[in-house]
């Protein structure tokens, strides 16, 4: 149980982080960057893992983690929350600027007010 400690730390941090993102919204291409290169990190250590798969099991070791395999788990389950994550911001973003397209659009096709009045006047007569 002590062992595990490490690993428990590790994930409620990186969690709780993930939820600050969810909070504070950020836009430009810092976070595109950081995306990237976790992406790149992470296809790395996937080749490393296919390739020497002892390597896993012994920094599973280090974090207080029973198997390699465990440890695996446990960074998709935070790597699937995090692409959520981005997935849900980007939507949102892209889902408000139809919004505004569609708003700026109706603008532009509206019928002026006192035309829309006298129209309405003479098809009363």
């Amino acid at each position: 149980m002590g062992d595990q400690i490490i690993v428990k730390v590790l994930l409620l941090v990186v969690l709780i982080g993930l939820m600050a993102v969810l909070l504070i919204p950020r836009k430009g291409p810092r976070p595109l960057a950081i995306r990237r290169l976790t992406y790149l990190m992470l296809l790395f250590a996937g080749i490393a893992a296919v390739i020497s798969p002892g390597w896993l099991s012994w920094l599973a070791g280090l974090v207080g983690v029973g198997r390699g395999t465990d440890l695996l788990l446990y960074a998709f389950v935070v790597v699937f929350i995090s692409h959520s994550i981005a997935s849900k911001s980007r939507h949102a973003a892209s889902d408000q600027r139809f919004t505004d397209l569609a708003r700026v659009v109706a603008i532009q096709g509206a019928e002026p007010a006192e035309d829309a009045g006298r129209r309405l006047v003479e098809g009363q007569q």
